[in-house]
């Protein structure tokens, strides 16, 4: 082998890893996206189901069991929960999540992971919050806050 077909080898090999490096990136964040979807469905089926046995909405994720409270999403940040039923609207003004009109997302529950970069701001309309992954429409809607 000559030196030019050397050269020719290493810039084939650079270029196929600069494409595919950046593909692989963007499907690992989809692959987490899906699983913090994944699971705020499950820990919502079984905030319902708590709510069906004890007549109540649970105040925190650890009275659903220690594995729940101890859950992380898959950026290593815990899922935030904050219980809207049942509580004066003075409690939870500054922590109730809104839509880009400032129309709180439920009104039973928020449940919601911080997303990526592990930061959030009530309003969906935030820079900080659209990276999130929410539940919004009481359950009828689990996904990316920028998409919502």
């Amino acid at each position: 082998m000559t030196l030019i077909e050397l050269l020719l080898g290493v810039l084939i090999l650079g270029t196929l890893l600069g494409l595919s490096i950046p593909i692989y990136k963007s499907q690992l964040d989809r692959a987490k996206n899906t699983k913090a979807i994944s699971d705020i469905y499950v820990i919502q089926t079984e905030i319902i189901e708590f709510m069906m046995n004890q007549d109540r909405l649970p105040e925190s994720l650890a009275e659903l069991g220690k594995k729940r409270e101890k859950l992380r999403d898959p950026w290593g940040t815990p899922y935030q929960f904050l219980k809207i039923e049942g509580k004066k609207k003075k409690e939870v003004r500054g922590k109730w999540r809104k839509d880009r009109f400032l129309v709180p997302l439920n009104s039973d529950f928020d449940l919601y992971s911080k997303g990526k970069d592990r930061k959030s701001r009530p309003p969906l309309t935030a820079r900080v919050s659209w990276d999130d992954i929410v539940r919004a429409s009481n359950g009828g809607y689990v996904g990316l806050a920028s998409e919502y």
